[in-house]
């Protein structure tokens, strides 16, 4: 296992361009990085330009993942630079960027079904929540799309790796994964999003841990309050995600993973405001949107939050309006970078667990 970065949230990403940005994640002593989509490493696919940065990445003894985008027929329309990379045919599109993935021997590919909206508050922030288009004729409408797309994945020796985002839970990623089939399709576990689907991460990670290829990091605190939760970006180690559980479950299936950390983008590099996201933990039209969860696996996610308050309440860890307040430069992103890589390498230290610069 090795300890890297996201690609496109290490502070000054885009002012340094990929390879500067390799070259300064090996500077911080990190093992890799996680570029969002290949269109992040070359908006043209430029050939030349690709392997370059792959030559770049293993000169610095570097891993280098990527990704393709999101394969929801209904958000893509939001993610234009798809469609026009097929000149307008978006399965072309696909076609074209996993070749250039396959090209430079990238073949664990990310992709997603939507995003967050950070300018709404509580459900409607969540493509789940759309009105104008159920969430099951989004996920029916998705595999589809990935089954059109399994036969060049199978052909390429690619997997399209779902991210658990924050609009989906595991157990419709587990269900995916095994209809389009684990040969072309596996998981990016992103630790802290479930919590957003008020999954407990733990178990979480015992559901998708068969399928998980990639990872996305990262932590956060869960504070009651307004009749819910709120949600706020913490580095690993300081929120509410036990990764001496988590590690040990990934690793006992993947012991090569990589393990990339997701950070919150430095305020100047930032394109949205740095939000507190809010759950509405008890809300009946929240819940029923969520009809896999168990009671068991609720009450888990309650005591979770309860043993975090205690923490908050003792002062050990700074309150959501406190922790807001502070600048969130260049320097501190860094910082919290730093201090996760660090944590998560004394939890393979600690486990036992199979690391490597």
């Amino acid at each position: 296992m090795r300890i890297g970065v996201d690609g496109s949230k290490i502070p000054e990403a885009v002012k340094r361009g990929p390879i500067g940005s390799l070259e300064h994640g090996q500077e911080l002593g990190l093992s890799g990085l996680f570029f969002r989509t290949v269109l992040d490493l070359s908006p043209t696919l430029d050939a030349g330009e690709l392997r370059a940065i792959r030559q770049r990445a293993d000169e610095l003894g570097m891993y280098m993942e990527a990704g393709l985008g999101k394969v929801n027929p209904y958000a893509n329309p939001e993610v234009p630079e798809l469609r026009a990379i097929g000149d307008g045919d978006i399965v072309l599109g696909f076609r074209r960027m996993m070749e250039a993935c396959a090209a430079i021997d990238c073949r664990e590919l990310w992709v997603a079904l939507a995003s967050y909206k950070w300018m709404f508050r509580g459900r409607l922030a969540y493509d789940r929540f759309r009105t104008d288009v159920d969430w099951s004729d989004q996920l029916a409408a998705s595999t589809k799309f990935l089954k059109r797309l399994a036969p060049i994945a199978r052909d390429l020796g690619i997997h399209l790796n779902l991210e658990t985002h924050e609009e989906v839970t595991s157990f419709e990623l587990v269900r995916m994964v095994e209809e389009v089939g684990p040969d072309v399709t596996g998981i990016v576990f992103d630790t802290s999003n479930v919590l957003q689907r008020i999954e407990h991460p733990v178990w979480a990670a015992r559901r998708v841990a068969p399928y998980v290829r990639q990872t996305h990091l990262k932590d956060g605190l869960l504070s009651f309050g307004d009749g819910g939760l709120d949600y706020q970006h913490r580095p690993c180690g300081d929120g509410v995600i036990d990764f001496g559980e988590i590690l040990p479950i990934l690793a006992d299936v993947n012991p090569t993973l990589n393990l990339t950390i997701e950070n919150p983008q430095a305020r100047e590099d930032a394109l949205r405001p740095a939000s507190v996201i809010f759950i509405e933990l008890f809300d009946p039209e929240f819940l029923a949107g969520h009809p896999d969860l168990t009671v068991g696996e609720y009450a888990a996610f309650i005591q979770l939050a309860h043993d975090y308050a205690e923490r908050l309440a003792a002062g050990e860890i700074p309150d959501r309006l406190t922790y807001g307040a502070r600048p969130y430069d260049f320097e501190a992103a860094i910082a919290l970078i730093k201090k996760g890589a660090a944590h998560l390498r004394s939890v393979c230290i600690e486990k036992g667990l199979p690391l490597s610069d």
